[in-house]
């Protein structure tokens, strides 16, 4: 069933899976995690509504509960399945993809992520084998507001950014749905009515043509800095004064001036395994290390609690926080970044200006190649590249990470397309550009 991925269900509406599919993931979610209630979240897509009530009914058919928080951010979901302790939680949403998708995330005891090694393999197998037969006694479906009390929560991490002109846009996602009180009315907002249809652009701020009407703005406006979220705000991105777009996980470095310089909070900060050294090195200026972990939530969340983190991050942008129960929080970031932003303003120093003084090396970003034998390519790229110089660091998880003293890489595998992702670091363009030129050397036999 193509809609199961790594860490969650998604997949385009009415191809990939239909309603009835739905109703017995809801049916069969219950007795998989062991709750008697779940709490369900949705996005604006347009086959969100019908998404809930399949979903719901399959749940009320097995006996349980439904606690339906309408309309929300992903984030919030898993605020409220760890706050109010629900043993079971659901988000329909596709996230950033394109208006044609939808999904499922779903989270359990503490907002754990359950992914598909963690529990959906297992759900889908009953999908597709069993049967849904209707409990004697079935469940009901509670109207479960949750607006204010979330509000509150962010507001405690509100700060006055008077000093600073913003542009925020909100891709037409979820954002929409709270980031006015929170952010007040002085900013510039994109795009903040709810359309699942994306009439602006598509809700992925990681394809750069979605971040050209910010970054348009924020040059005509001379504005100091410029905020994007995604579909379900669960991940935030900027851009600096000039419009030039600031990459994800250097925000992990910005976010220390506020936990470490200013709160000293204690603990590993997180990073995944694609992470520039920059952020490590700049983190370590400031007394802390950094733990270094595999992509996705479904990982990061569960590591962070794990190690007691104090926070961290990922080069997709998504941001975690142990007083967010180890969850992400696009709207969190955005508070916490734009903190620091008008502080460095207060002392003198732009949005660029501060990027520049993290950022040490010249980066690729991630290059995709379409290959069949994953495994093969990878091990031909580890070989040759340690057998001209020796690694000071070898990370084998994600693929592999090499770490040589004046330059690294990453290369993974995706798990749900034919892609082999490439990202690298040197200290120099130049070096770089040889470095990549070799690698693109020993994955051409293997490309399609």
């Amino acid at each position: 069933m193509g809609a199961f991925k790594a860490y969650d269900f998604r997949g385009i509406y009415g191809k990939d899976f239909d309603l009835d599919t739905i109703y017995k993931f809801g049916f069969f979610l219950p007795s998989l995690l062991k709750a008697d209630k779940v709490l369900i979240g949705r996005d604006m897509r347009v086959s969100s509504d019908d998404m809930f009530t399949a979903l719901a009914r399959g749940i009320v058919d097995a006996g349980a509960d439904v606690y339906d928080m309408g309309l929300t951010t992903t984030p919030m979901v898993y605020y409220f399945t760890a706050k109010h302790h629900f043993d079971a939680s659901v988000m329909i949403t596709a996230s950033h993809n394109p208006k044609e998708y939808n999904g499922l995330k779903v989270s359990k005891t503490n907002a754990l992520p359950v992914g598909f090694d963690t529990g959906l393999g297992e759900l889908e197998q009953k999908i597709l084998h069993e049967s849904a037969v209707p409990a004697m006694s079935k469940g009901k479906i509670i109207d479960y507001p949750v607006r204010e009390e979330y509000l509150q929560y962010q507001l405690r991490y509100r700060y006055p950014t008077d000093n600073l002109k913003i542009v925020i846009d909100c891709s037409n996602g979820m954002s929409s749905v709270l980031v006015k009180e929170i952010f007040g009315e002085r900013p510039i907002y994109l795009f903040d009515n709810l359309d699942g249809t994306f009439p602006n652009h598509e809700a992925n701020p990681l394809d750069a043509k979605n971040v050209v009407a910010l970054q348009e703005r924020v040059r005509m406006a001379r504005a100091d800095v410029g905020v994007i979220f995604d579909g379900d705000a669960d991940r935030v991105m900027f851009v600096d004064e000039n419009g030039d777009f600031i990459p994800p996980d250097l925000i992990i470095a910005v976010l220390g001036h506020y936990f470490i310089e200013e709160k000293n909070i204690q603990g590993l900060v997180i990073q995944d395994i694609r992470t520039s050294k920059s952020v490590s090195e700049y983190l370590l200026e400031m007394g802390r290390e950094v733990y270094t972990w595999r992509v996705g939530r479904a990982y990061a969340a569960m590591k962070l609690r794990e190690i007691d983190g104090s926070f961290g991050g990922e080069y997709a942008g998504h941001y975690y926080f142990r007083d967010f129960f180890y969850s992400d929080s696009g709207m969190l970031a955005a508070q916490v970044a734009l903190r620091v932003f008008s502080q460095m303003k207060e002392r003198g120093v732009s949005v660029s200006q501060l990027i520049a003084r993290i950022k040490r090396y010249a980066n690729s970003g991630e290059i995709n190649f379409t290959i069949e034998e994953k495994q093969v390519a990878m091990d031909a790229v580890k070989t040759a590249c340690m057998a001209n110089e020796t690694p000071q660091k070898i990370l084998d998880f994600d693929g592999y990470r090499v770490e040589f003293p004046d330059w690294w890489f990453n290369i993974r595998p995706s798990n749900t397309e034919p892609y082999l992702r490439l990202i690298m670091e040197a200290r120099t363009e130049s070096l770089l550009a040889e470095k990549r030129a070799y690698i693109e050397g020993i994955l051409k036999p293997y490309m399609k």
